[in-house]
């Protein structure tokens, strides 16, 4: 069974950090890129950041330099440090796994964590 847990989502003053984690099981983690997305109430769905199987990394331009990604394989585990929190990252953040083998696509979402920043 896939399964795709966020935790570290929270209530943070302007300016503040956040740590959100997401424990992967079910599926070869090391195999798929890990994404972090974001909701926000009444917006679409919007990509925050990623992290390929081999490692590379790609953020969105409005979290570049404040936002960084990280993976550890041994523990399935992705992590996304915030820093620099604004309140317009006020969101629910979405844990994402997906991989693409020869024209079969297989991806997975987590239940989402709130991360609110406001004063």
């Amino acid at each position: 069974q896939v399964q795709l847990v966020e935790s570290g989502g929270g209530l943070v003053q302007p300016g503040g950090s956040l740590r959100l984690s997401c424990g992967a099981s079910g599926f070869t983690f090391s195999d798929y890129y890990m994404r972090w997305y974001r909701q926000a109430p009444g917006k679409e769905r919007e990509l925050v950041a990623g992290i390929r199987a081999g490692g590379s990394r790609n953020y969105a331009d409005s979290m570049k330099g404040r936002f960084t990604i990280s993976r550890d394989n041994a523990k399935n585990t992705v992590v996304l440090q915030m820093n620099s929190l604004k309140p317009e990252d006020t969101a629910v953040y979405y844990c994402n796994a997906y991989r693409r083998v020869v024209g079969l696509e297989y991806e997975y979402w987590g239940q989402g964590t709130q991360v609110t920043v406001s004063s």
